[in-house]
């Protein structure tokens, strides 16, 4: 699943997006796909992955998702329903992460996003999601984004 340089939060991201990529295909019950990450696909194989985070992730957006969407349906451009599935669990993951978990920098969160889509979307997917996440990062944490562009000038 991950490459040996990500660590236990990157593959909590990575089992996120692709638990959430089955939700959206299968529709199927979040426990019983996050049981089935748990004992069957990554915590099983013995990688090092922050469970709670997983945990936390894959819940969240479901139970956010109408805000998450609402916020990508002002960047994206098509409803998001119809973005290739990898890249709007993707997206619906960064999103999360950039409104829930204000402890993460946003570069660090659209970097790890990155890293997702190149890891599991298509070819050129990694720019869509990073193009789509700076704007979310823009208009969510738009202090922290300004206050970086200033240090770097």
């Amino acid at each position: 699943m991950s490459n040996s340089k990500s660590n236990p939060k990157s593959n909590a991201r990575q089992a996120a997006a692709q638990a959430l990529y089955q939700w959206q295909i299968t529709g199927q019950n979040l426990n019983l796909i996050e049981q089935y990450f748990i004992d069957e696909q990554y915590f099983a194989e013995g990688e090092k992955i922050d469970k709670s985070y997983f945990s936390e992730l894959f819940h969240g957006v479901p139970q956010d998702l109408i805000a998450i969407d609402a916020l990508l349906n002002n960047f994206v451009d098509r409803e998001v329903d119809a973005v290739d599935p990898v890249e709007r669990a993707v997206l619906r993951l960064g999103t999360y992460e950039l409104i829930h978990c204000i402890e993460t920098p946003y570069k660090v969160i659209i970097n790890e996003a990155i890293n997702v889509a190149k890891y599991f979307g298509a070819d050129g997917s990694h720019r869509y999601v990073n193009g789509i996440l700076d704007k979310v990062a823009q208009k969510q944490r738009a202090e922290e984004v300004d206050s970086k562009r200033k240090t770097q000038s």
